[in-house]
């Protein structure tokens, strides 16, 4: 963590230097007549977006939720191995790493033959596969994540913070402006209830659920089918003989259904969905009138011989399985060729079942993808047309989860018999969750070649970092300090790309090295992306941030070697920069050569987006396609 750049200061390093011009944000302040973005909705993806642009103080961000305040308990809890890695880049994954349940394995009961009333263990399995993120699986209270991202926003240089009891209820597009053209009704759910005022933006993200205002007002509707089956979710303290209650459990009873526990942070409570009831097709599960007695009644039955005895209820809800998507995720009709002002986000495109555990986390995807092209458009680094490309690649992913949320749901819910597969003696469910170990974890996202995504004409350079998927870490070790780390881990949420040089074979970065030329290109040359697209002024590694990867120990490497462009010197005071260059891990947590693939004789460059995924892979001296690459996207600084 690099906090003295512009000088000394004691105190919290999360607590970033305050911006000057910020808005009054007094008890008695008036709201804005004009931002730039209004969020709609403080829930994960809301706060995720608001806590990427609270980084940039010149982006006027304004969020707002008809709740009185942050929520204190229930909704979601499971954070994927995926969401782990992004929280890296927020600075909190090892708060959540501290204070969660890690998910190692995953147990699954059955009916026993013997005594079909009776269930009983029938296998584990390890909920992370090894190598597959360096980031356990967590659960931990929705509302601790909300917590986390709060205080980014509220340690940032914009100091930003939510306007709680205010909805959106309506707003309309004024295509004929590019002068905050969005027009938002705003009311008031507190104190002055009914209270409306009317504000102007530029860009407005719906993140307000199943039900938004923002989705209705750009004529979005949600399409899809329901189950028709109640569920029951409940957060406990309880007693129980049942003895893997502090193991992720899928439980399949005969003939009284289905049970997901799932144990919480603190050792003692823990969460159930219980599978209730069948409803009828014009049924809603309102009209049973459900309640937690009936949740535990039920899985009481299930656990048979087992029993739970609950000491207290501290959160818990009834709702019906549901997959529904909207055809869009953005204002722009079908066929209309303008640039979009309004996106929809989580819940608000998208819903499913919360078994497989990836609402809130497919959701902040949403916005961690269209937070940085939001900061890129209104730095005047790329052109409106990049927020297009966030509804292409977001809308064919959550088509994806909803797919597979769909048959995992049906699997889930089967009648007793219909869950065995044909010639094995594994149950359905326990095959099913198996194969779709990567896609729970969050890690089967793959973005299309497109603008933003190259061709795989040298993926073979590194052929475990797929071109489309997110970059995978793996150890190192910083040369200046001997610092052993995971290299994934230098990509913070502040909107830059990243290139990863990987040194060829007896590489040492001296004069006249391929490293060397690289970098002495990248810094000088007027056809470099860095050279282009940084502004006077500016920090070299302000747009495009090069880190060299070499083969040998940091004992066979000279510091003072290294390329100026691996030795910058930032920031007001004019400071060198010490964190660029990593060599192999020499104690044998892994060779990141080996590990991902990485040609050791040619090397490569591996470019990777602000949120992580992998945009190309080209040889080293690929000079002329990574040029092209960027001007693709980015503006020349001089038209910025």
């Amino acid at each position: 963590m690099q906090f003295y750049l512009d000088g000394f200061r004691g105190g919290d390093p999360d607590i970033k230097n305050a911006a000057q011009g910020r808005r009054d944000r007094g008890p008695h302040a008036p709201l804005p007549e004009e931002v730039d973005v209004l969020i709609a909705g403080c829930g994960p993806a809301g706060l995720c977006l608001a806590a990427q642009l609270s980084q940039f103080p010149g982006i006027d961000t304004m969020i707002v939720d008809p709740k009185p305040g942050p929520i204190e308990k229930g909704q979601a809890d499971g954070v994927n191995t995926r969401t782990m890695e992004m929280f890296q880049a927020f600075g909190f994954a090892e708060t959540v790493k501290r204070e969660s349940y890690w998910v190692n394995q995953t147990a699954f009961w059955a009916a026993d033959p013997e005594d079909p009333a009776k269930i009983r263990r029938i296998g584990r399995v390890q909920d992370v596969v090894d190598g597959s993120s360096e980031m356990p699986h967590t659960l931990i209270n929705q509302a601790r994540v909300h917590e986390l991202f709060l205080d980014v926003m509220k340690n940032s240089p914009s100091r930003l913070e939510p306007d709680y009891s205010w909805a959106v209820r309506d707003l309309t597009i004024d295509t004929t402006t590019e002068d905050h053209p969005v027009s938002v009704t705003l009311e008031n759910t507190g104190v002055n209830a009914g209270e409306t005022v009317t504000l102007r933006a530029n860009y407005v993200v719906g993140c307000d659920g199943a039900r938004s205002n923002v989705r209705k007002a750009i004529g979005g509707e949600l399409h899809g089918d329901a189950a028709h089956q109640a569920w029951g979710v409940m957060d406990i303290l309880a007693n129980t003989d049942f003895p893997d209650v502090r193991q992720k459990c899928l439980i399949a009873s005969a003939t009284e259904g289905n049970i997901l526990i799932l144990p919480r942070e603190g050792g003692y409570l823990f969460r159930m969905y219980v599978e209730l009831d069948k409803l009828n097709p014009d049924e809603r599960v309102s009209s049973r009138n459900f309640t937690a007695s009936d949740m535990i009644a039920a899985a009481n039955r299930i656990l048979a011989p087992y029993t739970i005895d609950v000491k207290q209820v501290v959160w818990s809800s009834i709702y019906e399985i549901g997959h529904r998507m909207t055809d869009r995720f953005d204002d722009v009709p079908a066929g209309e060729d303008r640039n979009p002002r309004v996106f929809t986000a989580g819940d608000a495109c998208h819903t499913h079942s919360p078994k497989a555990g990836q609402g809130m986390n497919v959701s902040m995807q949403d916005t961690f993808n269209l937070g940085w092209k939001l900061a890129h458009v209104f730095q005047g680094r790329a052109d409106p047309s990049l927020l297009r490309s966030y509804s292409a690649e977001r809308w064919a992913e959550a088509r994806r989860l909803v797919d597979t949320d769909h048959e995992w749901a049906r699997i889930m819910s089967a009648p007793p018999g219909e869950s065995e597969l044909d010639g094995s003696d594994m149950p359905r469910f326990q095959k099913q969750f198996i194969e779709n170990l990567e896609f729970t974890g969050g890690l089967a996202v793959k973005y299309a070649p497109s603008a933003l995504t190259g061709t795989d004409t040298h993926q073979a350079l590194a052929s475990g970092l797929e071109i489309g998927r997110r970059f995978h870490s793996a150890p190192v070790v910083r040369l200046a300090d001997a610092m052993r780390m995971q290299l994934g881990h230098v990509a913070e949420a502040d909107g830059r790309w990243r290139i990863y040089a990987f040194a060829g074979k007896d590489d040492t970065s001296a004069p006249g090295s391929a490293i060397h030329k690289l970098a002495d290109w990248l810094e000088r040359d007027p056809a470099s992306p860095v050279v282009r697209h940084t502004r006077v002024g500016e920090d070299i590694d302000a747009v495009i941030d090069l880190r060299a990867v070499f083969q040998q120990t940091f004992e066979d490497l000279a510091y003072e070697d290294l390329p100026s462009l691996l030795r910058p010197i930032k920031g007001k005071l004019g400071l060198q920069d010490h964190e660029k260059a990593f060599c192999t891990d020499h104690k044998g947590a892994g060779d990141i050569f080996d590990l991902r693939g990485i040609d050791r004789d040619r090397g490569c460059l591996v470019v990777a987006r602000p949120d992580q995924y992998i945009a190309h892979v080209l040889p080293l001296d690929g000079l002329g396609e990574l040029s092209a690459f960027f001007a693709e996207i980015l503006r020349p600084a001089c038209a910025g």
